[in-house]
């Protein structure tokens, strides 16, 4: 094997991992076809489940409900609809959890949820609903209460921005988990031991259940920096080097992200881990380039397979 082939060897993980994808309801037609060419393409690669974010304040939670619903209808993929507790009474959002359930979603990630920003009519914390759900931990209890949903929940490696300490932080995903999810998909993070720390902290506090990475592809480093800021994620030093200067270089910029995101994997993979959720942005090209350096590929001589190259590469 000569040294090129021995290196991909290194890289492709021993076994391909469970995957799952994150999108976003599209706002604009052109939203809307970018959306759709980044389900037909990363279809192939059989997903474990993708999801369907639910805006802040609950913003979207119309199309959130349409994007999943054709998600059903159209493909073979398993969705699972967000569901948050902001701006909307319990009622409401048992209302919203029951129309999913008829449709046949089985699969609800529940978030305390993102209050609308200030200058959309908002508070800058989060604040219940008079007659809604005050916490995650409630929503998950009065979701299960609703359906036998299999339940994922997030996770923070970093500390959630509105946690007293990492030590309260960890107690309310437990909470969260012992109320009746199954699964906690982190935020984002960049150093593989921000991620091993909270594992090994989560084990110390009794979390037995699966903490999946959450990935992200970095396409704008600028923006980035400022969504990190907001949400507590640490953008490291050595990341900020390798980004500068690739303003105006969109192809370096995106070989780079997915051999930073692919090494991350790696290296995750080598301590144990077996799943990866991708926060793709409704852009298919990064998560499928990382995907392929996993060995996860689509089946050979698939009908997705060859719908998914009919596909414009830069969705």
């Amino acid at each position: 094997m000569n040294n090129l082939a021995a290196s991909f060897s290194r890289c492709t993980l021993t076994g391909s991992p469970s995957i799952s994808f994150e999108f976003f309801p599209p706002r604009t037609p052109e939203m809307e076809c970018a959306l759709w060419g980044a389900v037909e393409r990363l279809a192939p690669l059989s997903p474990d489940f993708v999801s369907v974010t639910y805006g802040a304040g609950g913003s979207t939670r119309g199309r959130t409900h349409r994007t999943v619903a054709r998600i059903l209808s159209e493909t073979d993929l398993t969705p699972a609809a967000h569901l948050t507790c902001v701006g909307a009474s319990r009622a409401e959002v048992d209302a919203v959890a029951r129309r999913y359930w008829a449709l046949g979603v089985r699969h609800v990630v529940a978030l305390r949820g993102d209050p609308l920003p200030a200058s959309g009519g908002g508070s800058a914390r989060f604040e219940p609903h008079p007659e809604g759900y005050t916490c995650a931990a409630e929503l998950v209890a009065g979701i299960r209460r609703i359906g036998d949903f299999e339940i994922t929940v997030a996770a923070h490696p970093e500390v959630h921005p509105d946690a007293s300490s990492p030590i309260a932080d960890l107690e309310n995903l437990k909470r969260k988990l012992d109320a009746g999810a199954s699964r906690a998909i982190t935020q984002y993070f960049f150093d593989l031991d921000t991620f091993l720390r909270f594992r090994d902290l989560a084990a110390a506090a009794g979390i037995t259940a699966p903490i999946v990475p959450g990935i992200l592809p970095v396409t704008n480093f600028a923006t980035l920096t400022r969504f990190s800021a907001l949400c507590g994620a640490s953008v490291p030093p050595w990341l900020a080097t390798l980004f500068d200067g690739l303003d105006d270089e969109p192809e370096t910029r995106q070989l780079v992200a997915a051999t930073v995101a692919a090494e991350l994997c790696h290296a995750l993979h080598l301590e144990g881990v077996e799943a990866f959720h991708f926060y793709t942005l409704n852009r298919a090209a990064l998560t499928r380039a990382i995907c392929r350096m996993l060995g996860v590929v689509p089946a050979p001589g698939s009908p997705a397979t060859a719908a998914a190259q009919a596909v414009p590469a830069t969705a």
